[in-house]
């Protein structure tokens, strides 16, 4: 199937950026007052979700969920949700990161569960690209980035190895108490640097050369 973007309300200052990820075969949904990147974007909804607490609900528009303001789910979590549901393998997540921090936290954990589920999945901003490496996958990362950091969000990450970077690691343990994976360099544009865990979750942060 077509990869499912799902567009929040958090600050995007580069859409040049953002809009170099965009395939003309994705299925967009906005998300309540992501509704306000729709111009700059020049990409039209495919579905519209939100309790519309933040931005108004839009009338000349049909496809619209809308939901209740007291609810477990933010819009942006029904939103990926809503996406798994449809049948979606692939998912793009856009204004999504930045400004509150519990929504930062949570829309990144939903990453976690995108994973769990066998889904690909990747948020962008303005500084980074986020994703999850699973168990016993090969992760190449590629030179040009500032920084690439791993940050264990589930139980103890068992088995990790990183070549070609200045850190390495061999069959090395990160746990959520002590997250010294940060902050590593990719030395070669003649090497990607790579990474692989045998048990676990990792979140792998590649951070924009500016």
């Amino acid at each position: 199937m077509n990869r499912c973007v799902i567009v929040g309300g958090a600050e995007i200052k580069n859409y040049e950026l953002m809009k170099n990820y965009f395939s003309p075969n994705d299925f967009f949904i906005y998300c309540d007052c992501g509704l306000k990147h729709e111009k700059n974007f020049g990409v039209s909804p495919d579905l519209v979700i939100g309790d519309f607490d933040s931005y108004t609900q839009p009338k000349n528009f049909n496809n619209v969920i809308v939901l209740p303001c007291v609810k477990d789910d933010t819009d942006t979590i029904f939103a990926v949700k809503e996406g798994i549901k449809r049948g979606f393998e692939e998912f793009l997540l856009v204004g999504v990161t930045g400004g509150r921090q519990d929504h930062n936290l949570g829309n990144i954990y939903a990453l976690l569960m995108l994973a769990m589920k066998n889904k690909k999945a990747l948020i962008i901003d303005d500084y980074s690209e986020i994703k999850i490496i699973k168990p016993n996958e090969t992760e190449k990362i590629k030179f040009g980035w500032k920084f690439f950091s791993l940050i264990n969000i589930s139980g103890t990450a068992k088995g990790i190895t990183i070549k070609n970077a200045k850190y390495n690691l061999e069959d090395a343990e990160i746990t959520p108490e002590f997250q010294y994976g940060i902050s590593n360099e990719v030395l070669s544009s003649e090497k990607d640097a790579e990474v692989f865990l045998k048990e676990g979750y990792l979140l792998l942060v590649c951070v924009r050369n500016y």
